[in-house]
């Protein structure tokens, strides 16, 4: 599934490709029919992200709410010769005009709905706070995370406790901050909390301006390494994430893997030990 820097990317793109314009809206597939006859001709004023949500902004109180969910994908052509018909089960194509003109195509995703504004703010509200959003309150999440049971690495991924972070996010931040994704919520410090926090908004921010997730620290990297770089279909250089069995490029033990609540999860368990409360010890 798109993690949150994927989103923030596609709705700038949008935005940039047919904000301020009249745009010709048709569902080729068919199954958001009428909803596009009703947006056909209007103008998008803005396409926003939050989370792993996408918004389409129209005039007259208008928004296209998309989720891509697993394998949804909007694909933005701009200044092409010439407009292609659709290919494959498009479920909404967005066409701007002028001499070189834009198009979007949207297959897949688990939701495409026309809401209002009011639906749509109600839908951000339920998330928890967006790393990406400049009016994101941390400490909305950690009011959640300081007092739950359960494990941290499960907390990461609830989208009303945090949102916009996925399974690469979730197991590099750990790792680069020594905690083990199945210590519990409320055994966290807040300065570990308000470290994770400012590490995944520069992390993320650094998602969208290159379109990749890398995460490892310059001392890690391929070049400084001597090393070959990552070969994986999701790109980036990281630290733990689908790396099980290979060597820890910290400390060279074996990254190991195990699921929570249906996911997979990575650690090296020598940089991120099992925690045991002293309470116990």
């Amino acid at each position: 599934m798109p993690e949150g820097h994927t989103l923030h990317r596609l709705a700038t793109a949008l935005t940039d490709a047919f904000a301020g314009h009249p745009v010709r809206v048709s569902s080729p597939q068919g199954r958001f029919g009428s909803e596009a006859t009703l947006l056909d001709g209007a103008t998008l004023l803005v396409a926003e992200s939050a989370g792993k949500h996408l918004f389409l902004d129209f005039d007259a109180d208008r928004v296209v709410h998309v989720h891509l969910g697993l394998i949804g994908g909007f694909d933005v052509q701009r200044d092409v010769a010439e407009v292609p018909e659709p290919v494959g089960q498009v479920r909404l194509r967005l066409v701007g005009g002028g001499d070189r003109p834009a198009y979007a195509d949207l297959r897949g995703a688990t939701r495409c709905e026309l809401v209002t504004s009011a639906r749509r703010d109600a839908i951000v509200d339920a998330l928890g706070p967006d790393p990406l959003r400049p009016d994101a309150d941390p400490d909305r999440a950690w009011l959640r995370i300081s007092k739950s049971p359960r494990a941290v690495g499960d907390l990461l991924m609830d989208q009303a406790v945090l949102a916009g972070v996925g399974n690469v996010y979730r197991a590099e931040v750990l790792f680069r901050h020594r905690i083990h994704p199945m210590r519990p919520g409320r055994t966290l410090r807040v300065g570990q909390w308000r470290a994770i926090w400012a590490d995944l908004v520069e992390l993320m921010a650094e998602g969208v301006r290159t379109g990749r997730i890398d995460t490892v620290r310059p001392e890690h990297t391929p070049e400084a390494m001597g090393r070959a770089p990552r070969v994986d279909d999701h790109g980036g250089e990281v630290y733990v994430y689908r790396r099980t069995g290979q060597p820890c490029l910290v400390c060279r033990t074996s990254v190991r893997t195990g699921v929570l609540v249906g996911r997979n999860i990575f650690w090296c368990p020598r940089c991120q030990p099992k925690f045991r409360s002293r309470a116990l010890q």
